[in-house]
């Protein structure tokens, strides 16, 4: 009796431990609502009066934040797929935040600087041969290939 009570004690610990973890599938299902409701805010500009419009304006901020507090829980029970080892840069390296726009040398965005699995991380698939997700730092900067250009920003995203 006493090690089926401590095995329903143990169980009872760690079922939220595990719980809290997100699937790739609600990923997916966070994004498509954010999609669904951009299409709504679309909708509601073109066909609906104000209310229509503040009301898909409040959805489609509420579906971002649901989108983003799920990631946060997903990076705090996965913490140790963001610790990576130190990032050397290319030679005379120094660190510089960058914003969208800015454009780097292309030895700031080499090969050696992808980050090819995505999905891991919960990054967006970026476009498809012109774009990639490079390390920059401790930041993850998604690159134009073509021309160096910046087009989104992660600060602070390795710890």
């Amino acid at each position: 009796m006493r090690k089926m009570i401590l095995a329903a004690v143990a169980a009872a610990t760690l079922v939220p431990t595990f719980a809290t973890a997100q699937s790739y599938g609600e990923v997916r299902r966070d994004q498509r609502e954010i999609r669904e409701s951009r299409r709504d805010l679309d909708r509601a500009r073109r066909y609906g009066d104000r209310g229509d419009v503040r009301e898909a304006r409040q959805e489609l901020r509420e579906d971002r934040r649901e989108a983003r507090e799920d990631w946060r829980d997903y990076r705090r029970t996965h913490g140790n797929v963001y610790r990576r080892p130190a990032y050397v840069g290319p030679r005379g390296y120094r660190y510089r935040p960058v914003s969208v726009g800015y454009r780097f040398a292309p030895n700031y965005y080499g090969r050696q600087y992808w980050i090819n699995d995505y999905q891991t991380y919960r990054l967006s698939r970026p476009a498809y041969g012109y774009q990639r997700w490079v390390r920059y730092g401790r930041d993850v900067v998604l690159v134009d290939t073509r021309n160096g250009r910046v087009a989104q920003v992660n600060n602070g995203f390795f710890y």
